[in-house]
């Protein structure tokens, strides 16, 4: 059963629930939206994270700059988007939104979300994807299954919200499950807005 981020993204715009939850809940239900909706209200992870009734309109801007030889030469904002403004200024807040522009500059993702990936450029890796394991002598049935594999690998590298953080000594999987646990545990709807990623030389 394949997924589509088309799938997940509006499953997530219904409930608010994160990327992992929301293709977890479409493959428990067999791509049964209402179902998939249930499952993650039963889950406790519709509900708190939508908070359907307020805007993140709140936030803060995490920054972080590169120095190599007493000179800057790459600078990261990111934009961290909460509800209130009690948590917008908390330590915890305010140190995420640090921790991620430092990811980013690390990392250099070229998107926030699968969904802004543009289909074109989805495309163009299948089919590079699919040509090299025509040309290594794969099996045709099973070089769709390597190209679904490797296609999740290009979002892994090249999208934000699905790459694993950097500093796995404060937390282990991708950025966007630790917005999401950081929403649960705050009690708020909080997501990266926006980022901006500036190099010499690039």
């Amino acid at each position: 059963m394949s997924i589509s981020a088309e799938d997940v993204k509006k499953l997530r715009d219904m409930t608010g629930a994160g990327m992992m939850d929301a293709k977890k809940a479409l493959k428990e239900s067999d791509l049964d939206f209402d179902k998939a909706v249930i499952y993650l209200r039963e889950k406790g992870l519709a509900d708190s994270k939508k908070r359907s009734g307020k805007d993140a309109n709140e936030g803060t801007i995490g920054d972080y700059i590169h120095y190599q030889q007493d000179r800057a030469v790459a600078g990261v904002l990111v934009e961290l988007a909460c509800e209130t403004d009690f948590v917008a200024k908390s330590v915890e807040f305010k140190d995420a939104a640090k921790q991620i522009a430092m990811h980013i500059a690390a990392m250099k993702p070229t998107y926030l979300n699968i969904d802004e990936v543009p289909e074109s450029k989805v495309n163009e890796e299948k089919d590079i994807i699919k040509k090299q394991s025509e040309n290594e002598g794969k099996p045709q049935e099973v070089i769709d299954k390597i190209v679904d594999g490797k296609i999740t690998s290009f979002y892994s590298d090249t999208v934000l919200n699905e790459q694993i953080f950097c500093n796995p000594e404060l937390y282990e999987g991708t950025v966007g499950n630790m917005i999401d646990e950081m929403s649960g545990k705050l009690g708020e709807k909080i997501y990266i807005k926006q980022f901006s990623h500036i190099e010499i030389g690039t």
